[in-house]
């Protein structure tokens, strides 16, 4: 590895073999030297999830010679790939953590369930810069170089300038062709949720099972979210926090009678 470039650690929830992590790859070996440690199979929807209860293996994959960075596969989780990353594998913190490109948004409520969020959030919790990319695509024939020039560019700036500490940064792609992206846009997260339901169905031995539905209710009409900037042709940038304290409601809740 070379010093004078910076390290940047990417992983994903996708799975290493992932048509997103591969274009997220690319465009990092352009900036600097490269170190892959991603989930082994799919780890969609799995939060900020570790694993505590089994053991964990990460393996190191054997790449083309002109291959010019490390791939590590890992059978934890997103959260698991950064913290084996940054204390196993790599010999000094990382300038950088990316996770990514994830097959979907992750944007307004979707980045409380995102792996691919999730894994930035504990690189930031470990004091590393990190960015999560998410493309609104969910096809395997996801078209993701629209979104290199934007992750090139976002990127270098993350580089340049850095973070506030326990902050990240959520992106988040429309699925347009190059030519039809407006460009960037700094927005919040939108007041979304998930009206969900179970699809109730019974096994040939007669036992029920459920698959899980839902659908996406966006009750923010503001033209500063996430979801109307992806609605309108533009890359959403977020700054998300991992400080989950109400700070607001901090001076009600000292109110109150607590120990009577």
């Amino acid at each position: 590895m070379n010093k004078n470039k910076p390290l940047i650690l990417v992983t994903n929830d996708d799975g290493i073999t992932a048509p997103g992590i591969r274009a997220l790859i690319e465009v990092m070996k352009e900036i600097g030297d490269v170190v892959v440690v991603a989930p082994d199979s799919p780890q969609s929807g799995m939060g900020h999830a570790i694993t505590i209860s089994d053991t964990l293996f990460c393996d190191k994959i054997t790449l083309k010679e002109d291959d010019n960075h490390k791939e590590y596969s890992c059978s934890g989780t997103p959260a698991d790939c950064v913290k084996i990353g940054t204390q196993e594998i790599l010999n000094r913190k990382p300038d950088l953590c990316v996770s990514g490109i994830n097959h979907g948004s992750n944007s307004s409520i979707n980045v409380i369930y995102s792996g691919t969020m999730s894994a930035a959030v504990e690189a930031g919790v470990e004091g590393i810069p990190a960015i999560g990319f998410s493309l609104l695509d969910y096809s395997l024939n996801a078209d993701f170089s629209p979104c290199k020039k934007y992750v090139k560019s976002i990127t270098q700036e993350v580089l340049k300038n850095g973070l506030p500490k326990g902050v990240v940064l959520n992106v988040n792609f429309p699925k347009l062709e190059a030519s039809k992206i407006k460009g960037t846009k700094i927005c919040k997260q939108a007041d979304a949720h998930w009206e969900e339901e179970f699809d109730k169905r019974t096994n040939p031995q007669g036992r029920d099972y459920y698959w899980l539905t839902g659908n996406f209710i966006n009750n923010d009409t503001s033209e500063k979210t996430d979801e109307w900037a992806l609605a309108n042709g533009f890359v959403s940038i977020v700054p998300v926090q991992f400080d989950l304290t109400a700070h607001h409601f901090l001076k009600d809740l000292n109110s109150w009678d607590l120990n009577e």
